[in-house]
């Protein structure tokens, strides 16, 4: 079928405002209407979007599109319905009903585009639902996600690529990225099969001013923001390793009176809502983020991007600064590189991609002697809800395991006459994972241009070099430290205290505060030597800071009574610690609150699906009615997942307390809330 260029343009502008196509969207959508399966590589603001939006309205169905984040499928929706092109989307943040109602319209073939959820190709109701839809098209975004080699593999696609391969063989499918090494092409195009052809543009990003940062520490990163974020251009995005970095990082801008905020996948949707809509207007100087925020983010003109972390590997790094300059305006993107320290972080999330050999046999096992849903294997197994979901994931790849309905519930069983565990592949990935690793280091320590060893690793030869990066213009960042500012970061430490995120509509508990970060070098060293090394009470600085801490949050509140959390294993480390706090802060103090039972402690629990378990019911009062109508301060030393202060907040609002507010000495990094 040979398409008129200039009739298809007169409907492009008629409907979306465009005048014309760029050369490989007409190519790209020539190849749609023809029914083929296209792999379309092009780089973050090129208009990949276009070549399913407009074949989209000409076709007589709805067209399905697989879509890995909420905040992607949102703007997209938005986009397309200022357009009048009925669209919808159907995603975790709706309730069943909304997801149903969505669905139920999709039958009545209601909507031109529908975006989906890779996850809800594991939905029985989507499934049944899909196989009797008018799909006029399947649409891949972000397809690099189905390669384990890519860099964000998400297990859930392969579940759409068992729907790609039931499609006839000339039915068009689109397969979208802006990130694919010839390695990942050549997988993805393996796996759609059926004479998938690629189109892959230029990659090049000539707008891009590329700059590596090294650095000796934290402290450099924080102090070089500290003096120059407000004289960098515009408005943009500051990218950290972890959740706990992100609250670190804003609360610094915060204390320079620099507009920001931090975002992270534990945001609630509507702070996450809040947070995109409040940088599309330029409410912040900054975004400080992980990698959560970005792929859903449409705005052309974010001046600048800055890593206080290195990505994992070339292909992160390119997905995440591509998110800048969409406009063709000078975007500048730094990199800072701590040799000494950085690594760490990395190679914990190497160890992390891919569980041990041990734990999967421990999965195998479980499902040997028992069918179990997803939470029965977590609580049997004790480990992380994530790495248990990548593992069922593989072991079903492999036929070693079955999924099976039981209603709607999913469990899985062991397959009779299974296949022995084959871990040659792990052993492959955790190679290229490390190769990957020592790639993105060799950015860091070019001599040569920056953006074309990017794009050559991508797969698109560069020529020339670029002309605008640090090696190619000889225009390098360094850091200097002075003592005033040496200072000011020393007074911020003083007044940084983590926020414990406890409150609930069922009890009286509200948010609390710990005195720091259990990472801080000298709260954590004393902790540890106190609590592990009989090192005996607490030393008057972390009472002092404990003080200090409750004063600047709790100033305006009025309490009561203060109670402890009693120990798993420390005799009377928290008690001596707490009776201190109290008596420094004129509270009266109660050793009320006991065990009822002995518990583990915490610790040896991977999930806290095994906390909650651990503690429930474990805690009670000597004096039952000394609580009721009293504002409690509740003490402890060191807070995790936040299970025991919320099992004791349960307990404290059935005994009639009208509010219950935790203090810490220090916060985990890790602790999942």
């Amino acid at each position: 079928m040979q398409l008129d260029r200039k009739l298809e343009e007169a409907k492009l502008l008629k409907i979306f405002g465009f005048n014309k196509f760029l050369d490989d969207q007409w190519n790209t959508i020539q190849k749609v209407f023809n029914g083929e399966r296209i792999l379309l590589i092009e780089k973050t603001g090129f208009g990949k979007s276009l070549c399913y939006q407009y074949p989209s309205t000409q076709f007589n169905g709805t067209t399905i599109v697989f879509s890995p984040l909420i905040a992607l499928m949102r703007d997209q929706v938005k986009f397309i319905e200022s357009k009048k092109i009925p669209t919808a989307s159907i995603n975790s943040n709706q309730s069943d009903d909304e997801n149903n109602e969505i669905i139920k319209n999709a039958l009545a073939g209601k909507f031109k585009i529908l975006f989906v959820a890779p996850e809800r190709q594991e939905n029985q109701v989507w499934i049944e639902a899909a196989a009797k839809m008018n799909i006029s098209m399947v649409v891949v975004d972000e397809a690099h996600c189905i390669s384990v080699w890519g860099h964000d593999f998400r297990p859930a696609y392969h579940r759409i690529i068992n729907l790609v391969n039931l499609l006839p063989k000339n039915f068009p499918v689109l397969a979208t990225t802006a990130t694919a090494t010839p390695r990942v092409e050549e997988d993805i195009k393996r796996q759609i099969g059926k004479n998938i052809i690629s189109i892959r543009g230029n990659l090049l990003r000539d707008n891009f001013h590329l700059r590596i940062v090294n650095v000796d520490s934290e402290d450099e990163k924080m102090i070089w923001l500290g003096k120059n974020l407000e004289k960098l251009p515009g408005n943009g995005i500051v990218y950290t390793g972890t959740k706990v970095s992100t609250e670190q990082y804003s609360r610094w801008f915060e204390y320079l009176k620099i507009k920001s905020t931090n975002y992270n996948s534990g945001l609630d949707a509507e702070s996450r809502k809040e947070i995109e809509a409040g940088l599309m207007n330029n409410d912040y100087k900054c975004v400080v983020s992980t990698n959560a925020l970005g792929m859903g983010i449409d705005k052309p003109d974010i001046r600048f991007i800055i890593h206080t972390q290195m990505p994992q590997s070339p292909i992160h790094y390119y997905q995440e600064i591509g998110r800048a300059g969409r406009d063709g305006n000078p975007a500048l993107i730094i990199l800072f590189f701590n040799k000494n320290d950085d690594l760490d972080l990395l190679h914990s999330f190497i160890d992390g991609a891919k569980p041990s050999i041990d734990k999967y046999k421990k999965i195998i096992d479980i499902v040997k002697t028992q069918r179990l849903g997803l939470h029965g294997i977590i609580k049997m197994a004790n480990m992380k809800q994530t790495q248990v979901k990548v593992m069922l994931a593989d072991l079903r790849d492999q036929g070693i395991i079955n999924e099976v309905m039981v209603g709607s519930r999913k469990e899985y069983e062991y397959k009779y006459g299974a296949p022995a565990l084959n871990t040659t592949s792990f052993e492959t990935l955790r190679k290229f994972k490390q190769k990957e690793l020592q790639d993105i280091i060799d950015y860091t320590e070019l001599k040569t241009c920056r953006m074309k060893f990017l794009c050559d690793y991508l797969g698109d030869r560069m020529d020339s070099n670029c002309g605008k990066c640090d090696n190619d213009t000889d225009k390098k960042i360094k850091v200097s430290v002075t003592d005033e500012w040496k200072k000011k970061l020393e007074d911020f430490y003083e007044t940084f205290f983590p926020i414990l995120e406890v409150e609930n509509k069922t009890n009286k508990l509200i948010n609390g505060v710990a005195a720091s970060y259990y990472g801080v070098s000298n709260v954590g060293k004393a902790i540890h030597r106190c609590k592990y090394d009989n090192g005996g009470d607490y030393p008057e600085f972390l009472i002092k800071l404990t003080l200090k801490t409750f004063r600047k949050f709790f100033d305006n509140e009025k309490f009561d009574l203060c109670l402890f959390v009693p120990p798993t294993e420390s005799g009377n480390l928290v008690r001596n610690f707490a009776k201190k706090v109290a008596d420094g802060l004129k509270i009266s103090f109660s050793e009320s609150l006991t065990k009822t039972r002995t518990t583990k402690p915490q610790k040896v629990f991977q999930t806290v699906l095994l906390k909650k378990d651990n503690i429930a019911g474990a805690f009670s009062l000597r004096n039952p009615s000394m609580i009721a109508g009293k504002n409690i301060l509740l003490i402890d030393d060191i807070f995790d997942s936040g299970a025991t202060i919320k099992e004791i907040g349960k307990y404290l609002t059935e005994k009639g307390a009208i509010k219950i507010a935790p203090l810490v000495i220090a916060r985990t990094v890790g602790g999942d809330i």
